[in-house]
């Protein structure tokens, strides 16, 4: 087995959540895994418990809640009450506390005036500090797709998470960069407290990754393909210490852990962001 690395997080959204494939990542040191109540359409904790309950003791675990089975479709809440529950049901599916619980995409119930929002932040942030406290997890923190809502909302008075989590990679756009790093700013977290998310942007077979070559923002990338060092950049965009990737195969893992070698140029990302904050001021209003 190879020493463990926690800057690869195993994401298991779509994953089929096979045994095989937590114990390939094991066997390649990859020992953090994230996933979600909503996950296996809600059936995640339950199968995973199932599939694979004497391995979870061998992870880092973390897990999201905030979104809820409705009549057939998902519904997404803040209610205290319903997000304490579902950090109980977690540890009860699961068969143990998880070690991180992320409040799952809070800006899906943040539609009404700023002082509701920031009220409704904090008491969400709140509970989940509560649940904390009573043992049911070990940590808690936020997720967020797009974070942009946030920043305006988060004052003193916010409860503050041990860990963040947002998108990376180069298809994030500036928006969404810049709004993760004011977050990340206004809980006065370090980079090591800061996750990634979808790196890929949902498809690393997707065309963009064909006519683009991620390698010119490493320093002697050559002996990287394209696909880890797309992977590898996205640990800078924005910076974080870890990133959450998901796959079904543990020799595409093993392909990304690889990537983390390579040694990233700090000025041609920095040149990357202006560029895209500079296409973003030449757009119409």
């Amino acid at each position: 087995m190879r020493d463990a690395d926690p800057r690869v997080v195993l994401g298991l959204h779509r994953s089929r959540h096979e045994r095989r494939l937590l114990t390939g990542a094991l066997d390649l040191g990859v020992t953090s895994i994230d996933t979600s109540t909503n996950y296996l359409g809600f059936h995640s904790h339950e199968v995973l418990a199932r599939t694979a309950g004497d391995l979870l003791p061998n992870f880092r675990l973390s897990t999201k809640v905030g979104y809820f089975p409705a009549l057939g479709r998902s519904e997404h809440s803040l209610d205290p009450q319903r997000l304490y529950g579902a950090v109980e049901q977690a540890a009860r599916d699961l068969g143990r506390e998880p070690d991180v619980v992320f409040l799952h995409n809070p800006e899906h119930s943040l539609h009404e005036g700023a002082a509701h929002n920031r009220e409704a932040l904090a008491q969400a942030c709140a509970v989940l500090e509560k649940a904390t406290s009573h043992g049911l997890c070990g940590a808690w923190g936020i997720a967020s797709w797009n974070p942009s809502p946030l920043q305006s909302l988060i004052d003193t008075t916010t409860p503050r998470p041990s860990v963040f989590m947002a998108r990376v990679g180069l298809l994030v756009g500036i928006r969404t960069l810049d709004a993760a790093d004011a977050v990340t700013a206004a809980w006065g977290l370090n980079h090591s407290m800061v996750w990634g998310m979808s790196p890929f942007g949902g498809n690393v077979n997707a065309p963009v990754w064909d006519r683009i070559d991620p390698r010119v923002f490493l320093r002697g990338g050559a002996g990287l393909s394209q696909v880890q060092a797309a992977f590898r950049a996205a640990y800078e965009l924005p910076k974080v210490g870890g990133v959450a990737v998901g796959t079904d195969n543990p020799a595409h893992l093993g392909d990304l852990i690889g990537a983390l070698a390579g040694v990233v140029d700090e000025r041609a990302i920095q040149e990357y962001r202006n560029l895209l904050r500079d296409r973003l001021r030449g757009q119409p209003a």
